[in-house]
């Protein structure tokens, strides 16, 4: 079967449009009070849905920034809310969805596109790849104890429900790091906040960290407590701060909750450094690393040329099969990038690369995996300097 059609979603679609994706991940269609936001996170003129005789496919983006290595902020497609209708797979549908989708990104000169992939055998076809890498874990609260050298000035006060989703947005803003894989936050997303916030079965709890200079961190927790008999687990949310000082005063504060046995957190960078918080380590499990960010290039020559770079010149061949206008070699380096006839140093397929843009994976191991093809093993060294970062790619941001 082909017989159907790809276009952008008119208004009085996206509800439809939104319960599609639902029944995809089993669940129910959204109900009122769920809409209330929802509606608010479709951006207009983003919506894609395919249709027969009516919707069978949808797929849908808000227009963001991401931050790169060296710190600018790029144009960024953030693609969500993709399905199909269960008796319309494996017919081409996904795939001519997603061709319209990022043709629309580069007829409007978007660089970059990101999902979160449910299933990670989908998108690598597509020329996304996996370019953040998190880490969930778990903290024994009981047992946990902050080293005497941690610092401990400034306070920590609690926010209502009311002013959390007031206040965040712009405490975020505030508090935006240069850190690659970081989003701005579209207004779009924002609405997602604060449905999650005023519906969750849990009390949701907001607390800020006043620094010398004014609030410099923010975290969001529930607290899962079902009979007073039963352990009792702390789940993070967010946890966001500008300074180090901010980071260890929101976890003092976090440890010194009463009746919590554990502190778990999702999703949280690689590096970041709560054990080195802690006088005993083996309080704070890893429960699981995992993907987190998968990265498109959607223009690889302006993606290429926004980041910084570090070390000698290496030339990329890339293969592009999806988006051919980007298939060619790159000359990448300090001094800038630019399309060039040379001989390729490295051969790789467009969803590789976008492993290596942000600096989570090294070209080396790529190379290992059969992902990257030198043209000789002496070039890995180069380009594992080169596209390397002083600190792990984090997105932070899921949609």
């Amino acid at each position: 079967m082909s017989d159907y059609t790809v276009r952008t979603l008119r208004p009085d679609e996206t509800r439809a449009a939104g319960d599609l994706f639902r029944s995809t991940l089993h669940r129910g269609p959204v109900n009122e009070d769920e809409w209330r936001y929802a509606e608010r996170m479709h951006q207009p003129g983003r919506g894609i849905g395919a249709f027969d005789d009516e919707l069978i496919g949808t797929v849908r983006s808000f227009d963001d920034e991401l931050t790169v290595p060296g710190g600018a902020r790029v144009p960024f497609s953030a693609v969500t809310g993709v399905g199909v209708r269960p008796d319309r797979t494996r017919r081409g549908v996904l795939s001519a969805m997603m061709r319209a989708q990022l043709d629309d990104f580069a007829e409007r000169g978007v660089p970059l596109a990101g999902l979160y992939a449910s299933e990670a055998v989908i998108y690598g076809r597509f020329g996304y790849g996996v370019a953040t890498v998190t880490r969930d874990y778990r903290v024994e609260r009981r047992r946990a104890r902050l080293r005497p050298e941690v610092p401990a000035w400034g306070e920590v006060s609690l926010l209502s429900v009311d002013a959390a989703a007031e206040r965040i947005p712009e405490l975020y803003a505030n508090l935006f790091t240069g850190r690659p894989g970081r989003m701005r936050r579209s207004p779009h997303w924002w609405p997602g906040f604060e449905r999650a916030a005023r519906l969750s079965e849990t009390p949701v709890q907001a607390i800020v960290h006043h620094g010398p200079d004014g609030i410099d961190g923010f975290a969001e927790y529930t607290v899962d407590r079902k009979h007073w008999q039963d352990p009792s687990e702390m789940d993070v949310w967010h946890l966001e701060a500008a300074n180090d000082v901010a980071y260890a005063g929101l976890w003092r504060y976090l440890l010194g909750v009463d009746l919590v046995d554990r502190i778990k957190l999702a999703g949280r960078p690689l590096d970041e450094p709560v054990e080195l918080l802690l006088a005993d380590p083996r309080t704070c499990d890893t429960i699981s690393v995992d993907d987190n960010l998968w990265l498109r290039l959607v223009d690889v020559r302006a993606a290429l040329a926004a980041r910084e770079y570090d070390g000698d010149p290496v030339v990329l061949e890339v293969a592009d099969p999806f988006l051919p206008a980007n298939s060619g070699r790159y000359r990448v380096g300090a001094d800038g990038v630019r399309r060039t006839d040379v001989p390729g140093e490295l051969r790789l397929s467009v969803d590789a690369l976008a492993m290596l843009y942000l600096g989570s994976w090294r070209a080396s191991a790529l190379a290992s995996a059969g992902r990257i093809e030198p043209a000789e093993p002496k070039v890995l060294a180069r380009a594992d300097r080169l596209f390397a970062t002083p600190v792990s790619a984090w997105c932070g941001t899921h949609f």
